[in-house]
């Protein structure tokens, strides 16, 4: 009876270590959220980004049966050590070169990329006397920061359509904000835009216009991590879709800037790199 009682007692306790052992919830996943230079700032709270993308990441926690943790990363050094390092397992960021780097160099895979597509707008004044940008050759340019994802694309565009440009033809400056002015005040002729900044939403406002739009590329990239099965990116990516295509998921999308997703752009990303002339570190 003594053996049989404790052999019993230890049947119980295994099974209630199991028990518990199963009901450890799974670590949840860590979801980046960056938005560039122009996302909000320092202000911006992990918290302020879990609700903006509400809509987002309750289709990943459906889908992927875990709990999702929102970091929001505004310092690009940390948005590249964090997919090197694969602490992010899901990412979505602009500009689009973070993520795609994301793909060739670290193992992460799209989900979705983001409609409208992104351009270079290269603008002027609303008089100004340039049609064609054949007509801007050895003209004055202004572009964001050398070092710009922006300022990379718009170049790339020029470089296509034979217009590349010498040092002394270009000046650069730190915010897209800054470009107006120069224009209507003639320090410079033309000036080179992200179709989705600030200043492209208030053109007509502002007195200027687009002389050319550049070819468009893959805007704000949702990519996963390797943690994450190919089936479920390839879930997520259409539950994304459909929630964009309903009347109610349309318009909490819309809130926050979304109009709609597109799952077929892992090859387009991967060219993005190649026409940006961003070659993979040895």
């Amino acid at each position: 009876m003594v053996r049989q009682a404790a052999r019993l007692a230890l049947t119980l306790a295994a099974l209630a270590w199991g028990v518990a052992a199963t009901a450890q919830p799974t670590a949840p996943l860590l979801f980046a959220v960056s938005e560039g230079t122009s996302g909000g700032g320092s202000a911006v709270t992990d918290e302020q980004m879990a609700t903006k993308y509400r809509p987002v990441v309750e289709v990943m926690e459906r889908v992927l049966g875990q709990k999702i943790t929102v970091r929001y990363v505004r310092d690009f050094r940390m948005l590249e050590d964090g997919m090197k390092n694969a602490r992010f397992d899901l990412v979505i960021a602009r500009p689009s070169d973070y993520p795609a780097r994301g793909l060739r160099d670290y193992g992460y895979n799209v989900v979705t990329t983001t409609q409208p597509d992104g351009h270079c707008l290269l603008v002027v004044k609303e008089d100004s006397p340039f049609k064609t940008l054949d007509e801007m050759k050895g003209k004055r340019f202004i572009l964001p920061e050398q070092i710009a994802y922006m300022t990379k694309f718009c170049l790339a565009e020029l470089r296509d359509q034979g217009l590349p440009l010498t040092p002394g033809e270009v000046t650069f400056v730190r915010e897209q904000g800054a470009i107006p002015f120069a224009l209507k005040n003639n320090l410079s002729h033309i000036g080179g835009i992200a179709s989705y900044s600030g200043v492209a939403g208030r053109l007509q406002k502002e007195g200027l216009r687009v002389l050319h739009k550049s070819r468009p590329q893959p805007y704000l990239p949702l990519i996963a991590g390797a943690r994450i099965p190919a089936d479920k990116v390839r879930e997520l990516g259409a539950e994304l879709v459909a929630l964009s295509k309903t009347e109610q998921g349309a318009k909490a999308l819309a809130a926050i800037g979304l109009k709609g997703f597109d799952t077929n752009s892992q090859q387009r990303l991967l060219e993005l790199l190649e026409w940006l002339g961003d070659k993979k570190a040895n």
